[in-house]
């Protein structure tokens, strides 16, 4: 079974060049598929802008959002020295990480989370962002889940670059802008949705994102929508 996922998860990684392929979902299913196939606990990405902004676009759970975010404010972390360099970063015990990451190593504790593995979205000499990886207990991946990481990791920054060497690079470029402007949209939406239905903000997201597939939308147009409309709930379709 596990494998017959992590080959549906090839095929939907590897499928940039439909005409309405939309960044943010993507980067969403490499963040879910990452959790699901790699025995982690939680999972996020940080891509970055054309100017080389790095942003926070995909968070399995809200605990990992704020951890991508903390770093960005702090301008230190794993995540940041990962995407820096362009080498894979490995921390199994955050508490034994260098003096620089120790603030970044007690809000991970807070949150729940005392390993971190993060490898850069790179290929050739070009860094695109990062794909973070948490553990809630110290220690390393095991083999086959760092190869799988590895590999999940590669094809979908191929993904990424093949669309936009087709597409042509201000397409692309100007994608990835709007999918970091919708976010914006999406946490408005998430907010929204959690006040009005009582849930958690883990909880909203997975309400907009499974709307968002049944109807066959973009999440930003369904997030916009909610947003601007007070009576939507979840299976009204408009």
């Amino acid at each position: 079974m596990r494998e017959q996922r992590l080959v549906e998860t090839f095929v939907e990684l590897a499928d940039t060049l439909v005409d309405d392929f939309d960044v943010i979902e993507f980067l969403h299913v490499l963040v879910d598929r990452s959790v699901e196939l790699l025995g982690i606990d939680g999972a996020g990405i940080l891509l970055a802008t054309a100017d080389g902004d790095l942003h926070m676009v995909a968070s399995s759970n809200e605990a990992v959002r704020d951890l991508e975010l903390f770093q960005l404010r702090d301008g230190d972390g794993p995540c940041l020295t990962a995407y820096r360099t362009g080498e894979p970063v490995f921390r199994p015990d955050l508490s034994d990480g260098p003096p620089s990451e120790a603030r970044f190593a007690r809000a991970a504790a807070t949150a729940g989370y005392r390993a971190v593995h993060a490898l850069p979205m790179r290929l050739r000499s070009e860094t695109i962002g990062a794909l973070n990886l948490f553990r809630a207990r110290p220690g390393k991946l095991d083999e086959l889940s760092a190869r799988t990481a590895k590999a999940l990791v590669g094809v979908a920054t191929i993904g990424l670059l093949q669309a936009r060497s087709i597409r042509s690079h201000e397409v692309v470029t100007e994608q990835l802008q709007h999918a970091l402007t919708s976010r914006v949209v999406i946490e408005q939406a998430k907010g929204v949705l959690a006040e009005r239905m009582g849930v958690d903000m883990t909880s909203a997201f997975n309400m907009l994102r499974g709307s968002a597939r049944s109807q066959n939308r973009r999440l930003s147009d369904l997030a916009q929508t909610i947003v601007a409309d007070p009576t939507w709930t979840p299976g009204t379709g408009r």
